[in-house]
């Protein structure tokens, strides 16, 4: 006998009763990643599974979010204020709080696909139970692993005036695939549960997420135990993160398509983009400074400079808050429709959203329509806004009020009656945006939650199996994609790059991972697809490591996430390098000129030693000027320093907190060595903070009146970093 589905519950440990009754206690829970996750089940689960050691309890998800604590003792003092401001409201999740303290019972396993950027590095634990898979072989691989539970955080339809419906709103990603294969192992005889928990504070998305209560086993409901979201707040954009997405911005055509990750690089393109279309004037006098379109000719070709008149359409596996910035900038806006021969019509220019009684010309020569209207015809015309939602058909004619209209095309009074009466005003149901996961600040919730209506349709939180790859999907084929997908521009950070072209953006030579590969791979491929497509893979130039700079581009490693013959497009804050379709001699030289110039002669040196460049090319002048000096003085050029600010969407820092954390980001590299360590400690005991210009801070920090060595310490050393970063005309008292 078929079990109830949908079933409405308020107690949290009564869904884990069910959950066991349904499956036993032999349980491997599916969890999506990132935001999705149900704290309040996930939590009672694991607290019944350490209470009893007879359930194996097997978790397998990715991204599992917990609220930073920091390592050192100022990072604690730094970070513990900040985080019970936002998140003290939040469950933690408790399973992921013991794979952090290497404190789980014995009975649960946790494995994850993708990790917080370096959070596991020295966790043996997760590690050993990483599992690398492409984002669009997660739902397979869940499968695989023998997931018999999945459970996952929803929006309330009622809320939205869809009742008897739930919103998968941040994480339809897997889910929508999932739930059907978990059906199909339920009608083979194995028992499964699908557990939904109602979250009121996350937005209602329609379209692909809303899904049926019914296709959920359980759902569970405790308004009063609705918590708030969790947060990413936002990081500074760096001048070197500025001027990479400034590049990037450059390669964006109008009327193309948009793909970009979470971070700073991604919020410094999203900024430039903005400043492209809402501050061209100022946006151009970099460009020309730079002499972007003497330096890299590719921009012409494949980029733009002007504003972004027919717009940019969205389609990324993250929704990140950046793509809500571009729709409220007017960027965002090319709208993709889900009939290929439509969007076709439309990128051939054929068919434009403003309608026209030409419009159902084009359309019947197409063969999409008939003349004389059929029922279908007039029903999909509707829906379109092709014609007017009053408009009816009946007894084979069209009726809107009082007007009784022959639907022929070719009869001369029906056309213009058709005309006069009946047509709609513009194209409507495109979507501007397709996502298949989001998390972000607060204020981005808080957007999406204030959405209109109409807003709120154009954006299609989807499966990342129909965003990230070009195969067949229920909710459409290839055909529908390529012609949604013009001129994508698939951009992602790396780590590293080789001067071979392969991009090191997941892991180490040592076999650790430091994140997972995600759908870097996938758009990477995809790109190298679809006409008019490119990959871009943006990093800095360096990075500090042990007190050291080193070059994030290198000869080789043994470590990659990206092949070296889907090699594309790479930018650092140097310029861009074009490789597609390159000789290795041209690949190798293209690299080096976008390095950082304190490696460039050895890059050189290690190319022409393994016989890839030509040993008498020397470096020419004009590549080697490539320093953080040369960074800075490029972003000031327009004479507008403020043009770049680090914070341009909004900041979770107090101004006080964000001083503090610059001066502990100087400290932290100044100590990064042993020498270096030494001579901070030796620095800091001689310091003093006798005029009290640093009291607010030291306040902050609970360090204005230290007890014992540990204390006194720490207060010097915050003092002395406070020093590092701030001249000396800019320590004034401040209360932030």
């Amino acid at each position: 006998m078929a079990q109830e589905s949908g079933r409405r519950l308020n107690d949290v440990e009564t869904c884990v009763d069910e959950v066991i009754r349904r499956v036993g206690k032999s349980i491997t829970l599916g969890m999506p990643l990132g935001l999705g996750k149900p704290v309040r089940f996930a939590n009672a689960l694991y607290e019944r599974a350490k209470a009893d050691p007879d359930i194996k309890l097997h978790i397998v998800t990715a991204l599992s979010l917990l609220a930073p604590r920091g390592g050192s003792s100022l990072e604690k003092r730094f970070l513990e204020p900040f985080t019970e401001r936002l998140y003290g409201e939040i469950p933690e999740l408790a399973y992921a709080r013991a794979v952090s303290s290497n404190a789980l019972p014995p009975n649960v396993t946790v494995s994850e696909f993708f990790f917080k950027a370096g959070s596991y590095l020295n966790n043996q634990s997760q590690q050993r139970h990483y599992v690398s898979s492409n984002y669009t072989h997660a739902v397979r691989d869940l499968m695989s692993q023998g997931i018999n539970v999945v459970a996952q955080m929803v929006s309330p339809g009622e809320r939205a005036g869809d009742p008897g419906r739930a919103s998968l709103s941040c994480n339809p990603d897997l889910t929508l695939d999932l739930i059907p294969l978990m059906r199909e192992r339920e009608a083979g005889g194995q028992p499964v549960a699908l557990v939904a928990e109602i979250n009121r504070n996350l937005p209602y998305m329609g379209n692909h997420a809303a899904v049926g209560e019914t296709d959920f086993d359980v759902v569970f409901e405790q308004p009063s135990t609705d918590y708030p979201l969790f947060s990413a707040p936002a990081l500074a954009i760096s001048p070197e993160d500025h001027l990479i997405g400034f590049y990037a911005s450059a390669l964006l055509r109008d009327g193309g398509t948009l793909q970009v990750g979470i971070g700073s690089l991604g919020a410094a393109l999203v900024y430039s983009t903005i400043l492209r279309h809402t501050q061209n004037p100022d946006w151009q006098a970099v460009f020309d400074h730079l002499d972007v379109a003497g330096q890299f000719p590719m921009v012409a070709a494949e980029g733009g400079t002007g504003t972004f008149e027919k717009g940019l359409y969205g389609c990324s596996e993250m929704m990140v808050d950046g793509f809500l910035y571009l729709m409220q900038a007017g960027i965002l806006k090319r709208q993709v429709y889900d009939n290929a021969d439509l969007q076709e019509l439309i990128n051939r220019g054929e068919l434009s959203d403003a309608i026209t009684i030409e419009s159902l010309d084009v359309l019947r020569k197409h063969q999409l329509i008939d003349s004389p209207f059929r029922s279908r015809d007039v029903t999909w015309l509707v829906s379109l806004g092709v014609l007017k939602d009053s408009v009816e058909f009946r007894g084979g004619r069209l009726l809107i009020g009082e007007h009784s209209v022959e639907g022929d095309l070719d009869n001369p009074d029906a056309r213009k009656a058709i005309e006069a009466y009946l047509l709609g005003d513009r194209l409507r149901g495109g979507i501007v945006m397709h996502g298949g996961f989001y998390v972000g600040p607060e204020r981005f919730y808080q957007a999406l939650r204030e959405m209109t209506d109409e807003q709120r349709a154009q954006v299609c939180m989807t499966s990342v199996n129909y965003i990230n790859q070009l195969y067949d999907h229920r909710y459409g084929n290839q055909r529908l994609k390529a012609a949604q997908r013009v001129d994508g521009r698939f951009i992602n950070s790396a780590m590293m790059y080789t001067l071979s072209g392969a991009a090191v953006s997941d892991g180490l030579a040592d076999g650790r991972v430091v994140s997972g590969v995600g759908g870097q791979y996938n758009f990477v491929a995809m790109a190298h697809e679809l006409p008019g497509g490119r990959s871009i893979l943006t990093m800095r130039a360096t990075r500090k490591s042990g007190g050291e700079i080193l070059s994030n581009i290198v000869f080789n490693y043994a470590h990659c996430t990206i092949p070296r013959h889907l090699r594309d497009v790479v930018i650092t804050e140097y310029g861009i390098a074009d490789l597609r379709g390159q000789p290795d001699e041209q690949v190798y030289l293209r690299l080096i000129r976008i390095a950082d110039s304190r490696f460039q002669a050895s890059l050189l040196k290690q190319a022409q030693k393994a016989g890839k460049v030509d040993p008498n090319f020397r470096l020419p002048d004009a590549w080697c000027n490539n320093t953080p000096e040369a960074v800075r003085k490029a972003l000031a050029a327009p004479g507008r320093p403020d043009l770049f600010p680090a914070f341009p969407f909004g900041c979770d820092f107090t101004d006080d907190e964000l001083r503090l954390g610059k001066a502990l980001k100087a400290l932290k590299a100044a100590t990064g060595s042993r020498r270096g360590k030494l001579r901070a400690i030796l620095q800091a005991i001689r310091v003093r903070d006798e005029e009290g210009i640093y009291q607010p801070l030291l306040d902050r920090m609970g360090l204005s009146n230290p007890k014992g060595l540990r204390q006194t310490l720490d207060q010097r050393l915050v003092i002395y970093g406070l020093q590092l970063t701030e001249p000396p005309t800019n320590t004034g008292n401040s209360s932030g």
